[in-house]
Parts: C-alpha cells; sequence; structure tokens
C-alpha cells in the first residue's frame, strides 16, 4: 500500500479457528481462506493463529482448535503479503528438530513470512488429554528447546546433549529464503520466562492489556531482564493482543471465553479505534494482533476504515 509507511504500528487479525468462534459454529478451511484472503485485501499487515488443541474450562463446554501449524502452511500458499504469526507455539508438543525444519518449509512457502511465537504452553488439561507429560517441567523443557529452536534457525545445524532432548549433528538443509530463519516472538510474565525472552526473543509479546496504562506499567519487567542479560532493552520489539469489538458485537454467540473479553474490549468508531492503537505505537507497541467481534468478512471490511485512518499517520 503507499501509504504503508506512514502507519504507526502494524496491525494483524487473529483468524477465528477456535470450534465455536465463526458466526456461532466452527470455521472450515474455505473460511478461513476467505478472512485471511480479504484481510490482506484489507490492508492487514499480518495473520495470527493460536496454538491450542483443547479447551477444557470449568463452567464452560469444552471446545478444540484446528491445528495450527497445518494452518500456517496452507494460509501461506493463499496469500502473498501479510506476515503469519503464531500466538504461540508450545514448543513441548513437537520435536524441537523437527519442529525446525516444519518452521524452514513454511519459510518456504511463504517466502519469509513467519514470526515464530514461541512458548511453554497455557492450559494444563491439553497436555495429558494429548499424551505430553512435560507439564510438571514445562519452562525447563522450554528453555531447552527455545535454544535448540534457536540454534537450528539461526546457524544451520547444532550437536546437543541436554536434559530432555539429545540431537546428533543435527543439520537443517535445505533452508528457507532466510538464511538466519524468522523473527522469535515470546510472551512472558514470570521471572524464569522473562529470562529466556531476554536471551532468544526478537519480540516479547504482551497480550489482553486493553488499555496502553495497563501495558505500560508492564514494560519495566522485560527492560529489567533485558538490563541483567546484558542486552539493550531498545532491541526487543514489542507486541500486544487486543479485543476490539465492531458495534454489533453483543448480538453475535460465542464462547464464554471470548465473550468475557467484550466487559472491556476497545470500542468506537473507527476514527477512535485508529487513535486507540496511535496510543499503544506511542508507547513502544511495533505490532498489534487484534481479535475482532464479531470475527467476519464484514467484521474485516469494517475495520479496513481503522487502517485507512493509520495509514494517514
Amino acid at each position: 500500500m503507499s501509504d504503508e509507511r506512514r502507519r504507526p504500528v502494524k496491525v494483524g487479525l487473529l483468524l477465528p479457528h477456535l470450534e465455536g468462534s465463526y458466526l456461532g459454529g466452527t470455521a472450515r478451511w474455505a473460511d478461513l481462506a476467505t478472512l485471511a484472503r480479504t484481510a490482506e485485501d484489507a490492508g492487514f499487515d499480518s495473520l495470527w493463529l493460536a496454538d491450542h488443541l483443547l479447551y477444557r474450562i470449568p463452567d464452560v463446554p469444552q471446545f478444540g482448535v484446528t491445528e495450527c501449524w497445518s494452518l500456517m502452511a496452507a494460509l501461506a500458499a493463499v496469500t502473498n503479503r501479510v506476515e503469519l504469526g503464531t500466538l504461540v507455539t508450545v514448543t513441548p508438543w513437537r520435536n524441537p528438530g523437527l519442529f525446525a525444519k516444519m518452521v524452514d518449509a513454511v519459510e518456504e512457502i511463504s517466502d519469509g513470512r513467519v514470526i515464530l511465537g514461541l512458548g511453554a504452553g497455557s492450559h494444563e488439561p491439553e497436555f495429558p488429554a494429548f499424551g505430553y507429560d512435560s507439564w510438571d517441567h514445562k519452562v525447563s523443557r522450554f528453555e531447552e528447546e527455545i535454544g535448540i529452536i534457536h540454534t537450528l534457525l539461526r546457524t544451520g545445524r547444532i550437536d546437543h546433549q541436554g536434559r530432555f532432548h539429545t540431537l546428533r549433528d543435527c543439520e537443517l538443509r535445505p533452508r528457507g529464503p532466510r538464511p538466519g530463519g524468522p523473527p522469535i516472538m515470546v510472551g512472558a510474565v514470570k521471572p524464569r520466562m522473562l529470562r529466556i525472552l531476554a536471551t532468544y526473543a526478537d519480540e516479547w509479546n504482551l497480550p489482553w492489556h486493553q488499555t496502553v496504562e495497563e501495558l505500560v506499567a508492564a514494560t519495566p519487567k522485560g527492560d529489567e531482564a533485558c538490563a541483567a542479560a546484558g542486552r539493550d532493552p531498545a532491541t526487543l520489539k514489542k507486541s500486544a493482543c487486543l479485543q476490539v469489538d465492531l458495534p454489533d458485537a453483543a448480538a453475535w454467540p460465542g464462547h464464554e471465553l471470548l465473550r468475557s473479553g467484550r466487559r472491556r474490549a476497545i470500542r468506537g468508531e473507527p476514527a477512535d479505534v485508529a487513535e486507540t492503537l496511535r496510543g499503544y505505537a506511542a508507547a513502544g507497541v511495533s505490532h498489534i494482533q487484534v481479535w475482532l467481534d464479531p470475527n467476519t468478512v464484514d467484521g474485516i471490511e469494517w475495520f479496513a476504515a481503522v487502517l485507512a485512518d493509520l495509514d494517514r499517520g
């Protein structure tokens, strides 16, 4: 877009690949492909997927999620410009060596448009349901796994003997279009995860801080972690997930998980929403991921006016 350089912050769309999150039902691949193309045409900078398998939340009917890396490859093939990211890949669910090859493959399909969000996992019931016994040591596993993934993607090879994984003379061949692989993004709050973030990540994701003031209050933790690691905090980009409710959001059904965000969602006319996003940019956020409610073609087309307003600077 001709005005892209004037946009103060990148804006991405979280796609509704959770069961029951699309028009009161479940989006099929054809629906997600249509949403992805519509978002790209509307001017979104990126598309995002959650890495979850099955939600079992007290007092909420259980629901699943279409597996994100299968969708990442498919989205790479049907889009041309938008970046593609994960919020966030749970590293214990995939062998780190094979996973690095998966990332290189999607990098190839997308011609280098991946943003690699990585995390340790946040919803315990998914682990035993799918045969993973790694919840008790998930941060220790994550530290070893992100180190393996980082080394493989940045250098193309590793020889590793660790507590949880052994890789002997492992090499990525062929490589994707970016010799050093994609940027790595981590969401972190607690001290151990913040230390890992400062060691390996290019970007820090701060989800669901629905006011700029909340986000600003959280950022010193990342700065302190960088300082402790001997890193300039300015080298760590910041991104933020936000819920944005369209004017008719209340009329649409959805999970309790999604409805819960409506109490604090960003609302208003497109110019109002754009001005709110400018506030996040002024606070140092370089990329925003929005969950639209309703998350539909009409919702994306409504949000295009927000993007057009941002493009005016």
